[in-house]
């Protein structure tokens, strides 16, 4: 028995600690065996690690004594934002020539993706990331900040005539939507009071129009006083896609309540202007009337294609989605009931004499029937001593009737767009919601807006479209490790107007939490947290001290997971 030598083997342990072994290999018979000298599990893995370097001749001391730490920042994170700016070509997008105003709007960019926060708060966030180092931008004052907001405002429309070009072209789809954004402070002018989406009864806002492609990704933003009406905006849209970007030919896509009738009859005096969009639920109930939509067609399918004197030269695609109308009775019933109990409580009080008068009685009444939109379904009786009231039936059974339809309205024919397609097209509209719904507030925190004058205001909501830019395209590049449905291809051949349904790998991920090898699925919020636990540290030798050429940088090493998630955004094509 010849021995080979000794070596320190750890053992994975499922549910607990590794076991950690001190083994010695021997040579019997020609053939070499191993085996255990000494468990040596009490000792930690760094113990551990010294031996088996001791044990391959490695001379060891204490890490404090040959360097010093001497600071560590978020890296990881920096990283992956870095590179999905530098592989997008970001920087030649802002400017061609380097300056330190492009410099600290890329840090803005980076670090809105990364900690949104206020202008204060970015700069103080830089200083525990690597971002001032990299962007070259380190002793950045918020007024830095500033001054370099009011310098990309001047660059705005050059910069979204380089992303049109990059994801627009002739005849090409352009999606357009228009919401809103609270502010604090009153001194700012275009802060108007007016139709607010964010729920916060008396404040002033700001109204603001993304144009996207089709796929969402975010081509341009625009900024119109907090009053403006929605349909008042796309006119302005079509021409800066015309003028500025030199697209002569689009279909623009457009929900309801943005496309009136009054914006297509401008549009059509414009050369090469198509558009899809949707019918409101009045004109619905007219056709319905009228004849024009017979709701047997829906026995054999969920859509098909009709036209109308009233639409010339347009093709209106009725839908009609069961789970949708099953939706929509509940919601009506359970609106319906509230409304009851309300009037209910407002009899109580006429019949008391607490509340007197028709005029008094009718006010509180209206208050009532117009919270939830239910005067329609309500047959009133008010008097200067009573008040009854009962459901009006037939006006709730015509209204069930049209529960789950919808109709789709398009200048396209039949040979330029499917009916099919047609829909799928506008229903694309909810990836600019989407959209707004990240710069708003779970992502981008465009809201509350603090800025006191127009120019930063417009300012601030371009740098927010700057950032959302890159994050778009980098959770496209993350699919395979976010929650986020890969089979983007079989979305085309599924049908329009059934649900959604997520592909199958999709659900296991949903349900299982789990990806494909046994690890976590991340959100792209979670797994950008996970990147920033790679850190960059700045080292000194102990004998050199912290001059400046002595000082070293070391990184942690990426485990699989970030590697994947790094690997993966230096793949990001344009």
């Amino acid at each position: 028995m010849l021995p080979v030598g000794m070596h320190i083997h750890i053992v994975p342990n499922r549910n607990s600690k590794p076991a950690i072994l001190l083994r010695e290999s021997y040579r019997e018979n020609g053939k070499v065996k191993k085996r255990t000298i000494a468990n040596l599990s009490s000792l930690s893995l760094e113990q551990a690690e010294m031996i088996r370097l001791v044990l391959k001749g490695k001379k060891v001391a204490p890490s404090a004594e040959l360097f010093e730490k001497l600071e560590s920042k978020q890296h990881g994170n920096v990283d992956a934002v870095t590179s999905a700016i530098r592989r997008l070509g970001i920087n030649k997008l802002i400017a061609s020539r380097s300056s330190k105003q492009r410099d600290i709007i890329l840090g803005a960019v980076a670090a809105l993706i990364i900690e949104p926060d206020s202008k204060l708060g970015i700069t103080r966030w830089w200083n525990d990331s690597t971002i001032p180092r990299l962007m070259n931008i380190e002793g950045t004052s918020e007024d830095d900040v500033y001054e370099a907001m009011d310098w990309l405002f001047e660059r705005q429309d050059r910069i979204e005539q380089k992303l049109a070009e990059r994801h627009l072209s002739e005849g090409d789809m352009v999606m357009y939507d228009l919401t809103s954004s609270y502010f604090e402070g009153t001194t700012c002018p275009l802060a108007k009071l007016g139709y607010n989406r964010d729920k916060k009864k008396g404040k002033l806002q700001v109204n603001y129009g993304l144009i996207a492609d089709k796929r969402g990704c975010p081509v341009a933003v625009s900024v119109f006083d907090g009053n403006t009406a929605d349909p008042t905006t796309v006119m302005p849209q079509i021409e800066k896609v015309r003028g500025n970007f030199g697209i002569k030919h689009m279909v623009l896509v457009g929900d309801r309540g943005m496309l009136s009738q009054k914006q297509l009859d401008a549009a059509k005096e414009l050369e090469g202007i198509d558009w899809i969009t949707a019918l409101k639920s009045g004109s619905i109930r007219k056709l319905f009337k009228g004849g024009a939509l017979q709701l047997g067609l829906f026995d054999e399918r969920n859509l098909f294609s009709l036209t109308h004197d009233d639409y010339p030269g347009e093709r209106l695609i009725a839908c009609r989605n069961p789970e949708l109308a099953k939706l929509r009775a509940h919601k009506r019933v359970s609106m319906l009931e509230a409304t009851q109990k309300d009037l209910a409580k407002v009899q109580k009080m006429v019949s008391s004499g607490k509340l007197k008068g028709k005029d008094k009685i009718g006010l509180r009444v209206g208050r009532v029937v117009n919270k939830y939109k239910m005067a329609k379904h309500f047959v009133l009786d008010i008097r200067d001593d009573g008040f009854d009231f009962e459901i009006n039936q037939s006006s709730v059974n015509e209204e069930s009737a049209l529960d789950g339809i919808y109709i789709v309205r398009t200048s396209l024919s039949e040979e330029e767009i499917s009916g099919d397609d047609a829909v799928r097209s506008y229903k694309n509209l909810s990836n600019v919601e989407r959209a707004f719904r990240s710069l708003k507030s779970i992502d981008l925190m465009v809201r509350p807006i603090r800025h006191r004058t127009e120019n930063r205001v417009r300012a601030h909501i371009f740098l927010c479209m700057l950032a959302f830019y890159v994050q778009w395209h980098m959770k496209e590049a993350w699919r395979p490790l976010l929650f986020a449905d890969e089979d983007q291809e079989a979305k085309k051949e599924r049908d329009p107007v059934a649900p959604a349904k997520r592909s199958l790998d999709a659900i296991e991920k949903v349900t299982t939490k789990r990806l494909g090898d046994d690890t976590v699925v991340h959100s792209f919020r979670t797994l950008l947290k996970h990147l920033g636990t790679i850190t960059r540290d700045w080292c000194c030798s102990t004998a050199t001290g912290a001059k400046s050429d002595a000082v070293f940088t070391i990184d942690t090493t990426p485990n699989p997971k970030q590697q994947m998630a790094l690997d993966l955004i230096r793949k990001i094509i344009v």
